[in-house]
C-alpha cells in the first residue's frame, strides 16, 4: 500500500429491466469495494441512460464515485473485476448486457501507459471501439470526453477533475457534448 490516491469509477448495469434492482447491485458493489479497503468519498445520483448501441438491451442505470486508496491502479482495476464477478458479471460480449460494469475512469492525474497510446485509443473509430479492447490499463479512460452517461454522474462527484492530457475539467467536457446526448441522461 502506498500513498492515498484519488480514483474515479463509473458504475453501470442493464441486465434487469427494473432500475431498483440495478441500483441495489451498484450499492452492493460499493459495499464490496469499501470492504476491500477502498475509501468512498462521494457517490453521484443514479441516472437512466439509453442502451448503446441502440437496441442492444435494456436502458442502463449509471452512477459515478470518487474513492481513495493506497493501492496501485492495476490493483484497483483487478478489485473492480472481482467485484463485478461477485455481482454476477459475465464477460460474454463487448458492450453487451451486463449485471454490473465498473470502469476505472481515472487515477489521480496518471496517464497510462503513455500519452501516445492514450491518444491512439482516444482517436479510435467507433467501429473499432466496438470490436477491440485494450490489453493494458489505459488511464484516463480514453473515451471519457465522448460519454454523457459517464460525465453527467462524474460532474456530481468530481466536476473540477482535470484531464491530465487535455487540460479540461469534467464539467467542461460535459458542457462540450451535444445537448441531445446530455438530455438522454435522466436522474432516477
Amino acid at each position: 500500500m502506498g500513498e492515498l490516491q484519488e480514483f474515479l469509477i463509473a458504475f453501470g448495469g442493464n441486465q434487469d429491466e427494473d432500475p431498483e434492482k440495478i441500483i441495489n447491485i451498484i450499492n452492493l458493489s460499493i459495499f464490496e469495494l469499501e470492504s476491500s479497503g477502498i475509501v468512498l468519498d462521494a457517490i453521484s445520483r443514479f441516472y437512466r441512460t439509453p442502451c448503446f448501441p441502440k437496441g442492444a438491451g435494456n436502458d442502463y442505470v449509471n452512477a459515478a464515485a470518487r474513492f481513495h486508496s493506497g493501492e496501485a491502479a492495476e490493483n484497483v482495476l483487478e478489485n473492480l473485476h472481482r467485484v463485478e464477478a461477485r455481482c454476477g458479471r459475465e464477460r460474454v460480449q463487448r458492450w453487451g448486457t451486463r449485471s454490473l460494469d465498473l470502469d476505472l475512469i481515472a487515477a489521480g492525474n496518471q496517464v497510462r501507459p503513455d500519452a501516445q497510446i492514450q491518444k491512439e485509443w482516444m482517436d479510435l473509430p467507433l467501429e473499432d471501439q466496438m470490436k477491440i479492447a485494450p490489453e493494458q490499463l489505459i488511464l484516463p479512460h480514453p473515451r471519457i470526453q465522448d460519454r454523457a452517461f459517464v460525465l453527467v454522474p462524474l460532474a456530481d462527484v468530481a466536476p473540477n477533475w482535470i484531464h491530465p492530457l487535455t487540460g479540461t475539467s469534467a464539467s467542461e467536457m460535459l458542457a462540450a457534448l451535444p445537448e441531445e446526448q446530455i438530455s438522454e441522461v435522466v436522474p432516477l
